[in-house]
């Protein structure tokens, strides 16, 4: 299971990148394992504006429908529409191509008190949970 070590996490499997005053957001690689073949995304809104811990997203999966939650605060800037034409990227490249939003952080203290590496390691490790 890869779990970067640049990024922070959530307990409900989704990681952040901060990139100056924007969070790129998606989903562990270990929610994408338990997932199975993604076969389909629900993107946010552009615009939308999210509380921490609000749903962002959908993820379809051949085994299961699971919620994506914002993991900060912030409005919705981009989506990867990439997404809606190969939502296996998710699979692919959770990390990488498999991203699902960028969130313009309405409080950057919230990155902080996310899961680090190896706290998040912690949690998938107990069943994810």
């Amino acid at each position: 299971m890869n779990i970067p070590k640049e990024l922070k996490y959530t307990k409900d499997h989704e990681w952040v990148r901060v990139e100056g005053n924007t969070a790129v957001v998606g989903v562990t690689d270990f929610a994408q394992l338990q997932l199975g073949d993604v076969v389909f995304v629900e993107l946010p809104p552009v615009g939308k504006t999210l509380k921490q811990g609000e749903p962002l997203s959908v993820i379809e999966s051949v085994k299961a429908v699971s919620d994506v939650y914002a993991p900060v605060s912030g409005k919705v800037v981009k989506v990867n529409a990439a997404l809606e034409e190969a939502p296996d990227l998710v699979n692919q490249s959770p990390y990488g191509e498999g991203w699902v939003a960028v969130i313009e952080l309405a409080d950057s203290g919230e990155v902080d008190a996310l899961l680090d590496d190896a706290a998040y390691a912690g949690v998938a490790a107990e069943g994810g949970h």
